[in-house]
């Protein structure tokens, strides 16, 4: 069975005709064409018996003028003795003809003398030779008084009649079809973080417009809601920033006999969370799609490791380019490698674009994390105290932004056992 929409409704339009259409054609081949031939068939073998008798009963007429008279005014039959000479043999037999099987069934059964038919080929006319004591008649009839003739007819009204129904419906379907594949396609430009596609507004039938119009809502309030969000966020922290600022100017106004090294690293660490904490909650959602380069960003991220002094060996295969948000896109790669460059000495960093997705991973030589707490280190603020995050300076949200950004592009991160001894990062997103 197929699986799009299209595909199904065509088989329940087309199975329903065919089914119909086989249904008539078989019934009406069965009792109206198989009666009719054989009603025919049967007539004018009674007509050719008749002829045969008067050909036996006078012999005093030599030429049998009378019954070949008798034969072509009164029954239509061309008929005409020929010198007694062997039947021709067998001619072909069509593939498929009910007249042949008729009408020697029935020459068979009537006249039972040895016989000869030929109902092959695009003449109207058959011939028929049955063998006699003194001789051969030929006897030629037209085919329409054998054969119901005009079967084709309606054979192909019907068909044809179908076909341009079919057409027709077809042409409906597909307009009915289009705002489904609209909407999906509408749904998943939203689920991959991409804006609405140009020309889209409900359309279609009743329930089609509904759902169209449901989504566009949801829509609006999701975005709404981020925009809510991030204006409120946007308030905190500013507010919080400028407590922090007043803790700062305080501690740096304190006499320098008492020791503030420890309340500044605190305000400093709270200034950090902050900020991660924001650029969390925040995302990119408000940045356009674009086009992004992948070779300048693998290239910028070797000259990063240079300047950490790691070892970073980046590789791309497939085309260059992929439509994603610039910004955030390059982020998340870049809390990736940077995770891998605080711990491990080598990082690899391997690009794939192929069949419309997008597969990056980042392997490192660090320590790993534990199979069982890979999902913990993507929670908001949670952080490892054994293996790998034992860095003071970060958040617990550098892996939490990664994947957050990754499912706004319609993909996901996955964390495995590196080939390197560390860990690997696995990114997948549509491109």
């Amino acid at each position: 069975m197929p699986r799009g929409l299209y595909a199904r409704s065509l088989i329940i339009i087309i199975a329903p005709m065919v089914l119909l259409q086989s249904v008539v054609a078989f019934v009406f081949m069965e009792r109206h064409w198989q009666t009719v031939t054989q009603r025919l068939s049967t007539a004018v073998t009674r007509d050719i018996a008749a002829i045969i008798e008067m050909v036996e009963t006078w012999p005093d007429d030599p030429d049998h003028e009378n019954a070949l008279r008798i034969a072509a005014e009164k029954l239509a039959l061309n008929a005409a003795l020929l010198p007694p000479e062997p039947l021709p043999p067998p001619a072909r037999k069509p593939f498929f003809s009910l007249l042949d099987q008729t009408l020697s069934q029935e020459i068979t059964t009537q006249i039972a003398r040895p016989f000869w038919i030929d109902t092959v080929g695009n003449s109207n006319l058959v011939e028929i030779r049955i063998q006699l004591e003194d001789g051969v008649l030929r006897i030629l009839a037209r085919r329409s008084q054998t054969y119901a003739s005009n079967t084709h007819i309606f054979l192909l009204w019907m068909v044809g009649t179908s076909l341009v129904l079919l057409f027709i419906s077809v042409l409906f379907l597909r307009n009915q079809i289009r705002p489904i594949l609209a909407l999906a396609e509408a749904s998943e430009s939203f689920g991959k973080g991409r804006p609405m596609p140009e020309g889209f507004r409900p359309r279609g039938a009743i329930e089609v417009r509904r759902a169209s119009l449901a989504f566009i809502q949801m829509r609006e309030r999701i975005e709404r809601q981020m925009e809510q969000r991030t204006q409120m966020l946007t308030g905190v922290s500013h507010d919080l920033r400028t407590v922090l600022t007043r803790f700062k100017l305080q501690l740096a106004l304190l006499s320098r006999k008492v020791n503030t090294e420890a309340m500044e690293q605190d305000v400093t660490d709270m200034q950090t969370m902050l900020e991660g904490y924001l650029a969390f909650a925040k995302g990119e959602a408000t940045e356009e799609t674009g086009e992004l380069n992948l070779s300048q960003m693998l290239e910028k991220l070797e000259k990063d490791g240079k300047l950490h002094k790691r070892k970073v060996l980046t590789r791309l295969s497939g085309h260059p380019e992929i439509t994603v948000r610039p910004v955030a896109f390059s982020r998340m790669v870049g809390n990736l490698a940077a995770n891998a460059l605080r711990h491990g000495r080598t990082v690899e960093i391997d690009a794939r674009n192929a069949k419309g997705w997008l597969t990056l991973t980042v392997d490192d030589d660090g320590p790993g994390i534990p199979e069982d707490r890979r999902e913990d280190v993507f929670k908001p603020f949670v952080r490892l105290d054994e293996a790998r995050n034992q860095d003071a300076s970060g958040t617990g949200l550098g892996l939490s932004i990664a994947r957050d950004i990754a499912r706004a592009h319609g993909g996901d991160i996955e964390l495995s056992e590196s080939p390197l001894g560390g860990l690997r990062a696995e990114v997948r997103v549509p491109s």
